[in-house]
C-alpha cells in the first residue's frame, strides 16, 4: 500500500511481485480442464439445490407435526403415504406445494445423473484419470476433479505441497522456537478436500482391504493411535500425495508391487 489505487500503481505492484523469486504462479488451464471443472461446478450446484429441496420438504412436514426418519430414501418412500394418510392434518394447499417440491426433487435427480454420467464418460477417455482411479478410494469424480484442478501437478514441488494447498495439514502458529500445531487449515479447494475426506472414510470402513495397499501397514498402525476423524484426514492427505505422484511422474499406483508379483 504505497498510495491510492489506480492503474499505474496496480501495474507497478504486479511488476514488483513478478520479480520475487518465491512467487507462486497460477497455471493456465487447458480446455479439457475447464470442461471438467464446469461439469463439477454444475453438479455441485445441483446437489446443493437438491439438498435444499429435501430439507424444505422436511421443514414443512415438521411444521405440521410430522417427523420423518433421516435420509433421502426414507423420505421418498414415506412421502406420498404421509400425504394420503394425514389429510386431516395437512391442508390441500400445503400438500400441493409439497408435491411440487417432490417434482423439483425428481428433476434435479435426473439432471445430476446426466452430469454424473458425463463426468464418468470423460474419466474413461482421459488417461490421467485412468491412472488416478487405480489409487484406492479414488473414482471418476475425484480423478476428474483432481485433473481439472491441478492438471499434471506441475505447480507443486512435492506431494506435501498439494496436501497443504488442499488444507489437509495442521494450522501452524509457532513463535519463540515453539511449534504449535492446531486443527487443519482448511485452505484451498473445499470441494476437493471434501471428496478426499469422503474417500478416506469409505476406506476406513473396510479394514479387511487394507493389506492390499502399499500403505496398509501404515494405516493399521495409525488406526491404533489416532481418533477416527484424525485418521480420516491423515488418510485423505496421503491419498492427495499419492495422486500428485501419479500425475507428476506419469506412473500407475503400486507399479512396483505388480513387478514384484511377476
Amino acid at each position: 500500500m504505497k498510495g491510492q489505487k489506480n492503474d499505474y500503481n496496480d501495474a507497478e505492484a504486479v511488476a514488483e511481485a513478478a520479480l520475487r523469486p518465491n512467487l507462486r504462479v497460477v497455471q493456465e488451464k487447458s480446455q479439457n480442464q475447464l470442461d471438467l471443472q464446469a461439469c463439477h461446478r454444475v453438479r455441485s450446484r445441483l446437489v446443493s439445490r437438491r439438498t435444499a429441496t429435501i430439507n424444505q420438504i422436511r421443514a414443512f412436514l415438521i411444521e405440521q407435526g410430522i417427523a420423518v426418519r433421516a435420509g433421502a430414501r426414507a423420505l421418498r418412500k414415506s412421502l406420498f403415504a404421509i400425504l394420503e394418510n394425514r389429510k386431516d392434518e395437512i391442508s390441500p394447499r400445503m400438500a400441493k406445494l409439497i408435491r411440487g417440491l417432490y417434482e423439483d426433487w425428481c428433476c434435479l435427480d435426473e439432471r445430476i445423473e446426466t452430469v454424473t454420467a458425463e463426468v464418468e464418460e470423460l474419466s474413461r477417455i482421459e488417461p490421467k484419470c485412468q491412472r488416478l482411479m487405480r489409487v484406492p478410494g479414488i473414482g471418476p469424480l475425484i480423478s476428474t476433479a483432481l485433473v481439472a484442478a491441478i492438471g499434471t501437478g506441475e505447480a507443486f514441488d512435492r506431494g506435501r505441497d498439494l496436501g497443504a494447498w488442499l488444507g489437509l495439514v495442521p494450522r501452524q502458529y509457532s513463535t519463540g522456537g515453539r511449534s504449535i500445531l492446531g486443527r487443519i487449515s482448511k485452505r484451498g479447494s473445499r470441494y476437493l478436500r471434501m471428496l478426499l475426506a469422503q474417500a478416506a472414510r469409505v476406506l476406513l470402513m473396510r479394514p479387511h482391504t487394507w493389506s492390499r495397499f502399499s500403505f496398509g501397514a501404515w494405516l493399521s498402525t495409525a488406526s491404533e493411535r489416532l481418533h477416527r476423524h484424525k485418521l480420516a484426514i491423515a488418510l485423505a492427505n496421503k491419498l492427495a500425495r499419492i495422486a500428485w505422484s501419479v500425475l507428476r511422474h506419469d506412473k500407475a499406483f503400486d507399479t512396483h508391487l505388480e513387478i514384484a508379483a511377476i
